[in-house]
């Protein structure tokens, strides 16, 4: 295992981040708490130490397997969890990004988590319905407060996150170092605007679904691929089964065949090899040791030019205006005249 620096912070956090969505088995799949005990010692073995969770996973009871876990060693792990999402669907502030549903939720976290901070907390979704100015500073005071050491956001526009790191950083506010996105060979819009803006302003990323909802694994074909059969254990997996999707899953099965490799290894391999895309941690679930043993092997190989090349391929999307309008012959001599090959730009 190795580590990076997670955005602009000099934290050091593994190259693949522990998921623990399946921790508890609350929701009707999942692993029981001995077998997310041998997820997490196996993780923690290979050199991991970037822990996912959320107060809202398996109803609580992922922080409190969490904590329980790691206390015996609690200052080695990089832990986040996340608030937003609702914990009591009939309180209106049990809900959203403003301070009150932050500092309460927050409070409950670290009592399951049974810690007295978290070192890094997500905002699990954006909320219009809270100003940006409110819960980045209200995230700067629980910094202050040393409550918590890092924060970052989960599943927002582009320009949300770019308007309130700009706003941190004119005030003096803690800004988002980490993103969290859904990003895998199957879906890879967020190379329009969200990937960029986040290698421009220097923010981590982890992406989750990384075998995109399973299709990715090789378990699915045109054969067997009826939404129908998709357990309740990925309610986005669903989504992907598509003539498209399939096509890729099964290159990615040809090639995890040609080098020797399971499509999980070389569809979470491929994400780890996006480097000209900034810095992108895949989030690894699993609901048995021996998935995540399967996972863990994704280190252990690079997959050459020519397969990387003929995956990235298929898989690739227009990126839509005002992107490929710009990318133009035309557009270009008319915005640069005859100087565009001349100029060496290193930001490219």
């Amino acid at each position: 295992m190795r580590y990076k620096i997670l955005g602009k912070s000099g934290l050091r956090v593994s190259e693949l981040c522990l998921g623990t969505m399946t921790f508890g088995e609350e929701w009707g799949w999942g692993a029981s708490k001995d077998e997310s005990k041998r997820i997490f010692d196996a993780f923690a073995g290979a050199g991991g130490n970037f822990i996912d969770t959320a107060n809202k996973y398996t109803n609580g009871t992922s922080e409190k397997f969490v904590g329980e876990f790691m206390s015996s060693d609690r200052d080695k792990f990089v832990l986040a969890t996340k608030y937003t999402l609702s914990m009591d669907p009939d309180d209106p502030n049990s809900s959203g990004n403003h301070r009150k549903n932050m500092v309460q939720s927050l409070e409950a976290s670290l009592k399951r988590l049974d810690t007295e901070y978290i070192d890094l907390l997500w905002v699990h979704a954006w909320d219009p319905m809270t100003p940006v100015a409110e819960f980045m500073r209200a995230l700067d005071d629980l910094v202050s407060a040393g409550k918590v050491f890092y924060v970052g956001i989960s599943d927002a526009p582009a320009w949300i996150v770019s308007r309130a790191n700009t706003l941190a950083e004119l005030r003096g506010w803690s800004p988002f170092v980490g993103l969290q996105i859904k990003y895998n060979l199957l879906d890879r819009t967020p190379e329009r605007d969200l990937l960029p803006m986040a290698k421009a302003l220097d923010i981590g990323v982890t992406a989750w679904s990384p075998l995109g909802g399973g299709v990715l694994t090789g378990k699915y074909n045109r054969e067997n691929s009826d939404p129908k059969r998709y357990g309740p254990e990925d309610p986005f997996g669903k989504m992907m089964l598509n003539d498209r999707n399939l096509s890729i899953a099964a290159k990615v099965q040809q090639i995890a065949g040609e080098i020797g490799r399971t499509p999980s290894q070389v569809a979470l391999k491929w994400l780890l090899q996006q480097n000209d895309r900034g810095v992108v941690i895949p989030i690894i679930g699993a609901r048995s040791a021996t998935q995540l043993a399967d996972n863990l092997a994704c280190l252990e190989f690079e997959i050459e030019a020519r397969p990387l090349q003929a995956i990235d391929s298929l898989s690739k999307i227009e990126l839509g205006f005002p992107h490929d309008f710009l990318e133009y012959e035309e557009v270009r001599s008319t915005v640069y005249g005859n100087t565009f090959s001349l100029i060496d730009n290193h930001r490219d």
